[in-house]
């Protein structure tokens, strides 16, 4: 079975790209956990489409990542607390 590093060299190449830096890899699988673990597990590999089309480099691409990841955990924490106060479901 191929590995994960020979497949990335190999697909770099018939793309006509240079093969990632581990430094890059790391940064892109961590990007893809964050969309796995903020949203559904399908949002990593669009995720990861997405910043191939965008150009922007995979410590960006993290950056971006996690501020939306917080953004997203923020307005769930806020609709928790905007709804804690509220006990009786007919008044809402």
């Amino acid at each position: 079975m191929t590995t994960a590093a020979e497949w990335i060299d190999r697909y770099a190449k018939r793309l006509g790209l240079e093969t990632p830096d581990e430094t890059s890899v790391g940064e892109l699988l961590s990007m893809t956990a964050v969309a796995a673990h903020a949203s559904e597990r399908t949002a990593a590999p669009i995720s990861s489409w997405l910043v191939g089309q965008a150009g922007i480099s995979p410590d960006e691409a993290l950056a971006h990542a996690r501020a939306l990841a917080a953004e997203i955990d923020s307005e769930a924490v806020a609709g928790e607390v905007a709804g804690h106060g509220d006990s009786d479901p007919t008044t809402a």
